[in-house]
């Protein structure tokens, strides 16, 4: 492919000697030539990519289809042709699926995010993308080989969060299926059998009831086999939620007027101390507190730039062994919270069951099955897989060793360099 672009050197010419200077590293020698490399498009993208380059020690030259209406010219550029070298297209997609054809065997396809250190390359030719990696890694940036031509490199720096649009459906779907199933419960129930108002409770007695069982539904999700580490991390942000609402509960003018009314009604009948409920709401706080606790260690370490930090070993333990316990502990939280209301006929509002009891359902069988994989029996062969245990053993083979002295082709029967393997 021959056409003209526009050179455009910096203290090359004999003019720009004289009003130029020449740019170049401070651990380069002036007097040695860069290498010279060619940016098509002169445009506000090109111009400080070519700046860049200049600073890193490389000689840069525009290319262009019309170099005589490129705006303002430095002094010494002229026309010329070009031969056949490595191409590298660079360019921001404005939308996904700009360019509705696939790509050919014509150019080498890098994009530059705007505010992030990495470039995506892609290309058939090693050679090529050794050179331009080589390029990208002395620019200070982090190359990301993504294999040969391909057209969803194009939309690739376009992409929202990929990894997060699985476990945000599930918390979609969840909050909205139990956020109906406790409107029906606890509002509009009491409207209906009661004739009481009480929509004022959707906005934080409603929501503090959500979170709890939406996190810990996906916390118990989260250790089912295939699923993926984003879902502990959004249950996380719900088990946050929990507390705040947690803390202004206290502070609501509903609850408020309730703790009042109870002091000032003089009818009310006298309230006994009972032991037992002051322990099981003693129980209750203190398994919340550790389970929260555990829930935030275990979304710190799944940080990379925390979990970079430990060992295999360390971060394994934290996220399998802590992560059941932490499971096993807000599940305690749960039966506490509940342990005198199962069998009541109360509870059981239009022959629906509260929302914590579907969340012990769940978290229940991924715990018995995960008892059931800790029994010898079960656990023994996949603990040899991975240590390296083969069903199928290898052939016994057999090897001699020839000691000096002996002739060559001959050995005894019952040498004693004869072993067996």
């Amino acid at each position: 492919m021959t056409g003209q672009y526009l050179t455009w050197t910096i203290g090359k010419s004999e003019e720009m000697k004289q009003n130029g200077i020449s740019l170049h590293p401070l651990d380069m020698a002036a007097a040695s030539e860069p290498e010279l490399l060619c940016i098509f498009g002169p445009r506000d993208l090109g111009r400080s990519l070519g700046l860049r380059l200049l600073q890193s020690g490389y000689g840069v030259t525009y290319g262009s289809r019309r170099p005589h209406s490129c705006g303002p010219l430095l002094q010494g550029a002229q026309v010329m042709t070009h031969a056949e070298a490595v191409l590298v297209d660079l360019s921001n997609n404005l939308k996904k699926g700009i360019y509705t054809q696939k790509p050919t065997l014509n150019s080498c396809q890098q994009h530059l995010p705007n505010t992030f250190p990495s470039v995506f390359l892609c290309g058939e030719s090693e050679e090529a993308k050794q050179a331009v990696a080589h390029l990208a890694s002395k620019l200070g940036l982090t190359v990301l080989v993504k294999g040969s031509l391909s057209a969803e490199l194009e939309d690739l720096p376009l992409k929202l969060f990929p990894e997060w649009r699985l476990p945000l459906s599930i918390a979609v779907g969840l909050t909205s299926f139990f956020f109906f199933y406790l409107l029906i419960r606890d509002v509009i129930h009491a409207h209906v059998e009661n004739k009481d108002e009480i929509s004022y409770r959707i906005m934080v007695s409603l929501a503090n009831k959500l979170c709890p069982i939406v996190a810990l539904v996906m916390l118990s999700l989260r250790y089912l086999p295939g699923v993926i580490e984003q879902m502990g991390l959004v249950a996380l942000g719900y088990a946050f939620l929990h507390a705040i609402y947690t803390f202004i509960i206290p502070i609501c003018y509903s609850v408020r007027h309730k703790l009042i009314s109870g002091v000032v009604d003089e009818v009310h009948p006298p309230f006994y101390f009972d032991n037992t409920e002051a322990g099981a709401t003693v129980s209750f706080i203190s398994l919340g507190i550790l389970g929260f606790f555990l829930f935030v260690l275990l979304g710190l370490t799944s940080l990379p730039s925390v979990g970079g930090s430990l060992s295999w070993r360390e971060f394994n333990f934290i996220q399998s062994e802590l992560g059941h316990l932490t499971l096993f502990i807000c599940m305690a939280h749960c039966y506490i919270y509940g342990w005198n209301k199962f069998l009541q006929p109360s509870t059981c509002k239009w022959y629906t069951p509260p929302g914590y009891m579907l969340y012990l359902i769940v978290s229940s069988v991924v715990l018995v099955l995960k008892l059931l994989l800790l029994l010898p029996c079960v656990d023994r062969t996949p603990t040899q897989i991975r240590q390296g245990w083969e069903q199928t053993q290898p052939k016994k083979t057999h090897w001699f060793c020839l000691l000096p002295g002996w002739l060559p082709g001959w050995l005894p029967a019952s040498s004693p360099g004869q072993k067996s393997v």
